[in-house]
């Protein structure tokens, strides 16, 4: 195997925003995917709620458009918003074309509604829309000879123009750094097109629903490569996340609360129904309501959860529109059908992230965004809920445009091979695992979903001494995957740290003890990257 690999295209990440890139430009391009697990272990895949597009009667886009803005609490910006609501229909049929088995109804596609949504225009597959869309894409794109698939690697940096001694002032991706973790070395890609597709960075928290492959590494990347961060600060956390010692990072999908599904508290509290108190949208209020409703509860009365009860609706019912949430709890011995669901907020959705314009193209030039990891301007301060997926698709469709369209490139620069002759094997990884608990640990603690001044200084400055450790130990040791991991995830944490103390007022997802009004003018964080 070689150390140098050479692509038209290389796409790291392989949820929906990668694997469709991949297969609208495979005809056209020579391209690669690299993932740094196996093809199926991004957040995409994980998904229960599903896609939202405007294909009921009596829906408009207008509409559609309204309840986005009204839930990015007026941060969203409009053209994206609009970009996005008027191509979901055409993504959906994309992928109807493609074999997704989406539930349905007397033959066309089942709607169901959410919370933030005043239509039916949920399209859906049971309760696991994000497991049968990717299953679909992967089968495609493992049968398509002209996609290359590079699994068990993972992203250590991008190659821009910088490393190379002839132009140090240029602006261009020219490919990455890629460590292959089945043969413990770094392999080098270049290409004229690359796109980052890496999700989010949920794993900064202690309690998330995402996998453990959501460690920010394409927003870490693409910040020390000098592109522009956005809206760091509005980290969705999901209401519910089913509350269990046994069960890891299990997600309670909002559509449970779409189908009538109660929030009250426990028993020995007169099992009360509390969202009526904090929203007279109740249940069907947005994801940061639900969540720092629920986040004053249990606060108020000592609690380590709260119930979520559908137990009034029918097995039969729960059995259609939610198998694998009723079979999971019934593995850890819930009846859901005859008893209410622990459930407990958790970091759930990175709504920053890379700049990028409407083709999903960032400040450097030959570097796209797609997907989770960008910050596109659709979510605003708050996610409206199943709009991420179809963000994926139809700003990966807008990333294929522009790479189709772009200029013929040039013959590329010979690249510098990766160089650790002059480091060693680390030979205290107790170091890492406690960093990284550490971190996750203070962010919950400091940064979760109430803030205040002095616990933003408290991250700050435990990010800064962890900062120097880990920067001492990627200079002097060889890379790993836990190493990599932990140096983007710092990143990731100082950069929310940045832009939530640049933010006084509270708007979305930043709740602030200390600014808990909202100015008069919307206006986004953007962080840009000291010069180099």
């Amino acid at each position: 195997m070689t150390d140098l690999h050479r692509f038209d295209v290389l796409i790291i990440g392989s949820g929906l925003a990668g694997l469709t890139t991949a297969l609208h430009l495979a005809k056209s391009h020579r391209v690669a995917v690299v993932t740094k697990r196996a093809l199926s272990d991004g957040s995409s895949n994980w998904a229960q709620g599903g896609i939202a597009a405007v294909l009921a009667e009596g829906d408009t886009v207008d509409s559609h458009v309204e309840d986005t803005l009204v839930a990015g609490a007026g941060l969203c910006d409009l053209e994206a918003t609009q970009f996005t609501v008027e191509n979901a229909p055409a993504a959906i049929a994309w992928l109807q074309e493609l074999g997704v088995p989406f539930s349905l109804e007397d033959g066309e596609l089942h709607l169901t509604r959410e919370g933030g949504h005043s239509h039916r225009r949920i399209v859906h597959a049971a309760d696991a829309t994000g497991a049968a869309v990717q299953a679909t894409l992967m089968e495609r794109v493992r049968a398509t000879p002209e996609i290359q698939l590079f699994e068990h690697h993972m992203l250590v940096d991008l190659i821009t123009d910088r490393q190379l001694p002839a132009d140090a002032q240029a602006r261009r991706c020219l490919g990455a750094y890629v460590l292959d973790t089945v043969r413990d070395e770094v392999v080098t890609f270049s290409a004229t097109h690359t796109v980052l597709a890496t999700g989010g960075a949920g794993k900064v928290y202690l309690y998330t629903t995402n996998p453990d492959t959501a460690t920010g590494d394409g927003i870490a990347a693409a910040w020390r490569a000098g592109c522009q961060v956005g809206n760091m600060e509005f980290i969705q956390f999901h209401p519910t996340c089913l509350f269990h010692p046994h069960a890891k990072s299990f997600l309670i999908s909002e559509a449970v609360r779409g189908e009538g599904g109660l929030l009250k508290l426990p028993p020995h509290l007169g099992s009360h129904r509390f969202m009526p108190d904090h929203d007279p949208r109740a249940e069907l209020a947005p994801r940061d309501v639900v969540a720092r409703a629920i986040d004053f509860e249990m606060k108020k009365h000592g609690l380590d959860c709260v119930h979520l009860d559908i137990s009034h609706q029918s097995p039969e019912f729960l059995q259609h529109h939610f198998p694998n949430i009723l079979a999971r709890c019934a593995e850890l011995g819930i009846d859901i059908t005859k008893e209410p669901i622990p459930v407990v907020p958790a970091a759930h959705y990175t709504c920053g992230g890379v700049v990028t314009d409407l083709a999903g193209r960032t400040g450097l030039a030959g570097l796209y965004a797609v997907g989770e990891t960008t910050c596109t301007g659709l979510h605003g301060a708050n996610r409206l809920a199943s709009n991420s997926l179809v963000e994926c698709m139809v700003f990966a469709q807008g990333a294929v445009n522009a790479i189709r369209t772009a200029a013929a490139p040039q013959t590329p620069p010979a690249l510098p091979l990766w160089d650790d002759s002059r480091v060693t094997d680390a030979d205290e990884h107790v170091v890492i695992s406690h960093n990284w608990d550490e971190l996750r640990r203070f962010m919950w603690d400091y940064v979760g979903i109430v803030r205040t001044n002095k616990r933003l200084e408290r991250a700050a400055h435990r990010i800064a001494l962890l900062q120097s450790e880990i920067q001492e130990f990627y200079a002097q040791f060889h890379v790993t995957r836990d190493l990599l991991e932990l140096r983007n995830l710092v990143q990731v944490a100082d950069l929310i740290v940045q832009s939530a103390k640049l933010r006084h007022e509270s708007r979305g997802l930043h709740f602030s003890r200390d600014y808990p009004t909202l100015l008069p003018e919307a206006k986004p964080t953007i962080l840009v990257p000291a010069a180099r």
